[in-house]
């Protein structure tokens, strides 16, 4: 066995649980470290105090001066606490969190009078260099500046010694380089658009809240293994490895017992998102061995991704204390369970309602209905844009295999409320006539029944299911940023619902209608015009792609094919519309994730060849000479005779010559089409040959080393097995 494998894993075998005891209860120190309602009352003024609530609740602005008094008191809370840098914490196009630490300590131009020093200037904005993230050519090297700007929407936190103040970021010309810029905008249209129709059914709302509640799947591995694997150092995953004879076949991982290292990690886990205010309620055992899954209670949605984000730093750094390695990729181990980050949403009003919610009364069902089918209507018209963001080189492995919904996107809601959709649309053939009384309508949206909250099964296929108050959307993949399938899912039912606003008040003013009788007739319409999106059977079965075909659904299995209806002339008009993002923020973006696709092939397309040139090939050949010399000393003792007796192993040499052969010439064909891939200049282009004529070139060499990994002996494969990452505790 090679000396580093050798050392992972008796360090692996050896490891004790790291020690560790919760000190409080959860709900004593929830928030701890947050700049939260009951630090802000403790160490702001009234006016600071109220300032910040206004911004908060209504979008008010907060002038420089009251800047000053809050960032006064944000410093004092901090220094309390240990305190001594500050960082603008923001999340650039890159898919992961950035920070730049700044002292709170100065002192004078001679080097004395030293003071802690955070003001206003320094709370409302910072200026990072812009040129050195992805900006979709935006920005020009020489044009570096982009600028910072808090966001007081999500509260402040202390992580380590640091005061965290999330912020977005964008260019010097104004344009958004984040993901959290367009999700606010979109959240402010979303609000306004289903306010407005909240307005039908009750005249008390003055705000809508869009929620989420995301749940992370990831894998536990030991580091020292970890980092025996190049691959997974390099790209997350792996990209070579036989199947261990026991995976995820036998069911016995999912929900059950917890292996006692990764509890105390979860428990440490836990304790240090209870400082940081992120509410994480339920963990549990996944389906792949050392799989596992926490999902918080529900947030508005631009603080749910914040805590996702933070989250997903925190694990990690948690995680090298108990000497793990955290496994965010999509499907980092070849046929086992990959990883998701279910997004469940919904809308709640600010008098307490869930629109998502069902109700006992026959009105506040039609209310329901309005904003259910309004979803699945903005789903419908613009299926091809989900899936667009939802797309990457790494969630391109999951969509489809094991456990992971089809990339074909659909929605599923449940037999019994398919029943309550079919029997309003049949309610009459035509337009509702003076005849048709509202009582008749109310009574047939009266049929749902009060256990509508459960009232649908789980479809682990669908992309996009109704679970009983929301909306899952489990296509997400595990590394994203929510901010990207938020911002265009709550862009899309925004749309939709001022369309539907439009249409309801045509009806009442130029058809005389009564409110309820147009609400009705705009729904039934619109049952009728998604009915292709609806889909309760097996997203998995190849019968559900012809059929999806037929229907006219899109399925597009790679990223580049995706991402084209990022800028299709429908998704340019619908973001500017709405003033999520004008063109160039969309193509900026669409040009960015065709380069991150390109280059994460890229990488992995270096990583492999390495890893078969230096580690697989060298181990081969090694063992190969060790069968020559075992049949040349039988051909000494045995003469003529030592065919027979050596025959197995002269067929093994010449197995393995093959494989030695087909990994060598797949690497070199591999590498020439990567660097005529590189000459390329159009990004779409580029990242179409990456993926149709570099990335086949994977499975062929990764078929050959696997094979190889079957017929070396144990002792001397220098990787780290499969039976080895998964299933050391």
């Amino acid at each position: 066995m090679s000396t580093l494998r050798f050392q992972a894993l008796r360090e692996a075998s050896t490891r004790k649980p790291v020690k560790f005891e919760e000190s409080d209860r959860k709900s004593a120190i929830f928030g701890s470290n947050v700049f939260n309602d009951k630090a802000m009352r403790q160490y702001l003024t009234a006016d600071a105090f109220k300032g910040v609530q206004g911004a908060v609740q209504h979008g008010t602005k907060i002038d420089r001066k009251l800047a000053d008094y809050i960032a006064m008191g944000m410093k004092e809370w901090a220094l309390s606490k240990g305190v001594t840098h500050y960082t603008h914490w923001f999340q650039p196009l890159t898919g992961i969190t950035a920070e730049k630490h700044d002292a709170f300590f100065e002192t004078s131009y001679d080097g004395s009078d030293p003071v802690e020093k955070f003001g206003g200037a320094q709370l409302v904005q910072q200026e990072p260099d812009a040129s050195s993230f992805p900006n979709g050519g935006i920005r020009n090297t020489f044009e570096a500046r982009g600028y910072t700007a808090w966001d007081p929407t999500s509260p402040a936190f202390i992580f380590g010694t640091t005061l965290c103040i999330p912020t977005v970021f964008i260019s010097y010309t104004g344009e958004a380089l984040d993901y959290k810029t367009p999700l606010l905008r979109a959240l402010t249209v979303i609000d306004d658009a289903a306010t407005e129709v909240c307005k039908y059914f009750d005249k008390n709302v003055k705000k809508v809240t869009a929620t989420l509640g995301w749940e992370q799947e990831y894998f536990l591995i030991d580091s020292a293994l970890a980092n025996s694997r190049p691959d997974l150092m390099m790209t997350g995953r792996t990209l070579l490895g036989h199947t261990s004879a026991k995976g995820q076949q036998l069911d016995d991982h999912y929900f059950g017992s917890i292996p006692t290292r990764a509890l105390v990690y979860m428990r440490d886990l836990e304790q240090q998102c209870m400082l940081l205010g992120i509410p994480v309620k339920t963990r549990h055992n996944e389906v792949a061995p050392n799989q596992f899954e926490l999902a918080p209670i529900f947030e508005e949605t631009n603080l749910a991704v914040d805590h996702n984000c933070l989250l997903m730093d925190v694990m990690q750094k948690v995680a090298e204390r108990h000497s793990f390695k955290v496994l965010f990729h999509e499907k980092p181990f070849k046929g086992v369970n990959g990883s998701g980050k279910h997004n469940n949403w919904s809308l709640a009003t600010d008098t307490g309602v869930n629109l998502l919610s069902p109700s006992k009364t026959p009105m506040s069902n039609l209310q329901f209905l309005t904003f259910f089918i309004n979803t699945i209507k903005a789903v419908n018209d613009n299926e091809s844009l989900l899936r667009a963001a939802i797309a990457s080189a790494s969630n391109d492995h999951r969509l489809g295999a094991n456990e992971a919904p089809p990339a074909i996107i659909s929605v599923f809601i449940g037999a019994q409320l398919t029943k309550v959709l079919a029997e309003l649309e049949g309610v009459t053939a035509g337009k509702l006539s003076p005849e048709e009384k509202t009582d008749l309508k109310l009574n047939v949206v009266g049929k749902i029944p009060d256990v509508l909250l459960d009232n649908t099964d789980r479809n682990r296929t669908s992309p996009f299911a109704f679970t009983g108050n929301k909306f899952e959307f489990r296509a997400v993949g595990s590394t994203a940023n929510c901010s990207n399938s938020m911002t265009t899912l709550n862009a899309i039912v925004a749309k939709q619902l001022r369309d539907f606003k439009v249409e309801v008040d045509t009806l009442i003013e130029k058809k005389d209608m009564k409110k309820d009788d147009a609400i009705f007739n705009v729904l039934r319409e619109y049952i009728k015009q998604s009915k292709k999106i609806l889909f309760e059977g097996d997203g998995y079965s190849e019968e559900w792609e012809i059929e999806a075909a037929s229907r006219g659904l899109s399925n597009f299995k790679t990223t580049p094919e995706a991402l084209k209806a990022r800028i299709s002339k429908q998704s340019l008009d619908l973001f500017s519309e709405l003033n999520i993002m004008n063109h160039v923020e969309v193509e900026a973006r669409y040009e960015i994730e065709l380069e991150e696709y390109t280059k994460k092939i890229q990488i992995e397309g270096r990583v492999l060849g390495d890893i078969s040139k230096n580690h697989v090939i060298p181990t081969a050949i090694r063992y190969q000479n060790t069968l020559i010399a075992n049949v040349k000393g039988l051909k000494d003792i045995f003469g003529d005779e030592f065919e027979n007796i050596a025959k197995e192993q002269i067929i093994l040499i010449k197995q393995i010559s093959k494989h030695i052969e087909g990994i060598n010439s797949n690497v070199v064909e591999m590498t020439n089409e990567r660097k005529k891939a590189n000459m390329l200049t159009d990004a779409q282009e580029m990242a179409e040959v990456y993926c149709n004529k570099v990335k086949p070139y994977f499975e062929i060499i990764r078929k050959h080393c696997d094979k190889l990994e079957l017929l070396v002996d144990n002792e001397i494969w220098t990787l780290t097995k499969y039976r080895e990452l998964l299933f050391t505790k």
